[in-house]
């Protein structure tokens, strides 16, 4: 999958604690395999809430549940439930949640029936519009502490563990990680690289951040030797709880994770404004990502504060990024008017004069739309003239509606000097717009 310029949150928690039941097993299986979709290197997968199917991302980066896109069709039933304010990444101000208790959750064979989640309801932060399919929240540590958890990002299934039936001690070829946890997220010890003309690797901690889409942050001023490279261009990081996350988006030379080195990662330098909260515990220097995590197979294994990685088919593939300049969000349903020929043969087949009858038959179908949400000043897009509200109509000869939402952005991240075209409707007339994808990164 292609990455989406996508941030996941980080919580300031309420100073009031809570007893949950854990998940477990309700049954003796001895694991529990689960199917997930991965969207712009996010995990995606279901769970009932209270008996209600929605829709999770995996996030190792937060330590609670939340829920943001709960609609009056969703109809989940929430108990115990107060007001509480929320603080995570952007530059805006603490948002208005609730809190609920007592939910009881499952996931096929595993079940807890004393689960704690928050409720946002702020109109920007919609991942659904910007992942095409429907995200109701997040959960990371209360599901992720409870089992051994592996995740094959290449078969698209995480295993989970009986705690009670297991007796793991390693992989075969893993190389193995201390956890360290801060308010309930998981930290490593990496390496980095900065620098093309220096063979110096600087040890950084590096918070394991399975919701979020690119491959490494790191932040200014937090080691001595992190600092962006010249060679960087100013870029939307994505929506944080608190608003947008601008930052500096390079490459750095690689990244070191105990005998892994990954060559030419792209990184982002999010803007001290946007990580004031992040910045609470002094030894963190960044995040890492799930454009770094889908090239391995991970063991989760909370319980004996150990990650496990072993390299899969995708280790080597280049690191890339958005180079149109565009970033795309589902827009609604629209109908569209479909035909479909048949023709049909009249008479014996022995008859020397055949004839033919053509039927032509029409159905109308829902289809999705999309929108070009932002344009990035200076970038492809931008120069030939695509604005914000331009609604897509087709890429490269194919018509969007006939598209998922990653399969476009996945254009976006093919190789430089790629062609791209574009059929955009505004204010009613179409426009044909013509561009080459191009690097900002030299």
């Amino acid at each position: 999958m292609k990455y989406l310029f996508f941030v996941v949150l980080l919580l300031l928690f309420k100073g009031i604690a809570f007893s949950q039941n854990p998940f477990r097993f309700v049954s003796d299986a001895k694991k529990q395999n689960i199917s997930f979709r991965l969207i712009n290197n996010l995990i995606v997968f279901p769970i009932e809430v209270n008996d209600k199917k929605l829709n999770f991302i995996l996030d190792s980066g937060v330590g609670t549940t939340i829920l943001f896109n709960i609609q009056k069709k969703d109809s989940v039933e929430l108990h115990n439930i107060e007001q509480v304010k929320l603080k995570g990444l952007g530059s805006e101000e603490p948002v208005d949640a609730i809190l609920s208790t007592n939910n009881k959750f499952k996931i096929k064979n595993i079940v807890s029936g004393n689960q704690k989640l928050y409720v946002v309801f702020n109109d920007f932060f919609d991942l659904s519009s910007k992942l095409g399919t429907t995200i109701h929240g997040i959960i990371g540590y209360n599901l992720l502490k409870d089992f051994l958890i592996k995740i094959n990002y290449g078969s698209k299934k995480i295993t989970f563990y009986n705690p009670n039936k297991n007796n793991f001690k390693g992989c075969s070829k893993c190389t193995a990680f201390h956890l360290e946890f801060y308010k309930l997220k998981p930290y490593i010890n990496a390496g980095v690289k900065i620098n093309t003309n220096d063979s110096k690797v600087s040890e950084v901690k590096l918070l394991i951040d399975s919701g979020g889409s690119d491959a490494v942050w790191l932040f200014e001023n937090t080691h001595p030797d992190i600092k962006s490279p010249t060679n960087y261009f100013n870029d939307y990081l994505g929506e944080g709880l608190s608003g947008a996350v601008k930052g500096k988006r390079s490459k750095i030379e690689a990244l070191i994770l105990g005998n892994y080195e990954l060559k030419k990662p792209t990184v982002s330098f999010p803007d001290s404004i946007s990580i004031v909260h992040a910045l609470q515990f002094k030894e963190r220097n960044g995040s890492l990502g799930g454009d770094v995590l889908k090239r391995f197979t991970v063991y989760f294994d909370y319980k004996n504060s150990k990650l496990y990685l072993k390299k899969n088919s995708a280790f080597k593939d280049p690191f890339r990024y958005n180079m149109s300049g565009i970033e795309l969000a589902y827009n609604g349903k629209l109908i569209v008017k479909e035909s479909s020929v048949n023709v049909y043969h009249i008479g014996s087949e022995s008859t020397s004069e055949k004839k033919f009858i053509t039927d032509v038959s029409y159905k109308y179908s829902f289809k999705p739309s999309y929108i070009i949400h932002r344009v990035i000043k200076g970038s492809p897009a931008f120069e030939v003239g695509i604005l914000p509200g331009d609604i897509l109509i087709k890429i490269n000869g194919k018509y969007s509606y006939d598209l998922k939402l990653e399969e476009i952005v996945g254009k976006f991240y093919q190789k430089e000097g790629t062609l791209i075209t574009v059929v955009v409707e505004r204010n009613g007339l179409d426009y044909l717009f013509k561009f080459k994808l191009k690097s900002r990164l030299k």
